[in-house]
């Protein structure tokens, strides 16, 4: 299998970011945005002035409307957020060549269907090979060639390797993996944990009670992962510790920050309404509530979240709810 050409479907500051590094390992790009004023600003001023607007984008990627002409490659990166995946993929179904590969760069679950990326591209592209590539990684970081590591997930091994080699540099190095159910649940749900210590932050607990909430949040991310047959142990990799570590303390994370202004006392309408970018933990939480409801998986501290986001929840009276839960071994991954 050889790849030399690579379709990005998605020009916010990942997709941006990821068609530099695989241009930069070689492949040949093109870069589809549904924004016409993205379009032009890449290719004529070299620029995403709208999504990642400090990074110099090489001259030979080309951005385009056309889904057609950005699928029609060795290799397609589907990065659109997530609530809108299925809408595009189905877009796709019919300009996609057999055999090609799709790698899931999107992080979340589908809110209406409480699927996970991987069902969502299996429904519309049925047939099509597909991975997910998911780690600790902020955009603007691995644009501009900073060290960084991914985990890719895929079952098949020797598929995994061939893209890997592709798409691998120095500084920006896949790691292999067949777990694609716990990829994808450290991907989605770090994103409402996040949120989770970004409150923390916000109402001034410490960093104590945060290393608490990311460890204990890591073991509901285990349980989950379990339910839907993936390997908690998986999630002590990149793809789980990794992208919680990285989202979870740093206010370049949009949930993050997010946190940090609710637990500052803003509202969550007068955030998001100051942002261009898809704050996807807020769709994924209330995802995750029902799939962990439907599942009998114990999540308190995404439970948490979703109150606070989708049910208006006094911050203090949830956080007092959390803290007087009984005690419990730790190593708990029943409930």
């Amino acid at each position: 299998m050889k790849i030399r050409t690579c379709g990005v479907i998605g020009a916010g500051a990942w997709g941006t970011a990821l068609a530099i590094t695989v241009r930069r390992a070689g492949l040949a790009v093109k870069l589809w945005a549904m924004e016409e004023e993205v379009v032009a600003s890449i290719n004529e001023h070299q620029k995403n002035i709208q999504f990642l607007p400090d990074v110099d984008i090489p001259e030979d990627i080309q951005a385009t409307n056309n889904l057609t002409i950005a699928a029609a490659a060795d290799l397609v990166l589907l990065v659109v957020p997530a609530q809108h995946l299925r809408h595009i993929c189905g877009k796709l179904a019919h300009a996609w060549s057999p055999g090609v590969p799709a790698v899931i760069c999107s992080k979340g679950i589908e809110q209406e269907t409480g699927a996970l990326m991987s069902q969502v591209v299996s429904e519309t592209l049925p047939e099509v090979p597909l991975m997910v590539l998911t780690g600790p990684t902020f955009a603007k970081e691995v644009a501009i060639g900073l060290p960084s590591a991914i985990t890719l997930a895929c079952a098949d091994e020797n598929l995994s390797r061939h893209v890997s080699q592709a798409i691998g540099t120095p500084n920006f190095r896949p790691y292999q993996s067949d777990d694609v159910v716990s990829a994808e649940m450290g991907g989605a749900v770090k994103n409402v944990l996040a949120i989770a210590c970004g409150i923390v932050q916000g109402k001034g607990f410490g960093d104590s009670a945060r290393a608490a909430l990311i460890t204990r949040g890591l073991t509901e991310i285990g349980r989950l992962a379990a339910a839907f047959g993936g390997k908690p142990e998986t999630l002590m990799g990149l793809c789980g510790l990794g992208d919680l570590m990285l989202t979870a303390t740093s206010m370049q994370s949009r949930n993050y920050s997010l946190g940090v202004a609710l637990g500052e006392g803003k509202t969550l309408h007068s955030v998001l309404n100051d942002r261009r970018a898809v704050t996807e933990g807020v769709h994924t939480a209330k995802a995750l509530y029902d799939v962990a409801n439907k599942n009998r998986v114990g999540m308190p501290i995404c439970a948490a979240v979703y109150a606070v986001l989708h049910q208006d929840a006094d911050i203090d009276t949830v956080v007092r709810e959390l803290l007087n839960r009984p005690f419990r071994e730790e190593l708990d991954f029943t409930q």
